[in-house]
């Protein structure tokens, strides 16, 4: 990372799912139907870049007083570096914008629940299998 990295809403949805095409279909072996799911067009989407090369993403969708934040992912040359913490911390301040949101929920892979904890988030409810991959609800009082 080259120290100018930042975080912006996009509605450039292609570049978001290249990242996400990258990381969860081709490194971690999600199938491309779960990946796909419909909802890019009604989410708000975030990227984080490293100069102008586009290094992670995550993607919000808003229902009722839930904003649920999904599709967070890092490229492997930007991991370790804090940007999967800011890419959270600005999905956070994104849905306090947003009008009657009050909880911030997510499903976090199993392995990174004490990422999320960090941050603030709590897991709720049991262990489960997304895309193959064992997952836990967590939720975030805004």
């Amino acid at each position: 990372m080259t120290g100018s990295t930042r975080i912006e809403v996009t509605r450039d949805i292609a570049t978001c799912r290249a990242l996400r095409r990258e990381v969860f279909i081709e490194e971690q072996g999600v199938s491309e139907a779960d990946e796909v799911d419909g909802l890019d067009e009604m989410a708000i989407h975030l990227v984080a870049f490293d100069g102008d090369s586009p290094v992670g993403t995550a993607r919000i969708l808003v229902k009722g007083e839930t904003g649920k934040i999904g599709r967070v992912c890092v490229r492997a040359l930007a991991r370790g570096t804090g940007l999967g913490a800011a890419l959270i911390g600005a999905a956070l301040e994104e849905l306090r914008q947003q009008p009657g949101v009050i909880l911030a929920t997510l499903g976090a892979q199993t392995r990174a629940t004490g990422f999320y904890e960090k941050l603030g988030f709590r897991v709720v409810g049991e262990a489960f299998i997304d895309a193959g991959i064992p997952h836990r609800q967590m939720v975030l009082d805004l």
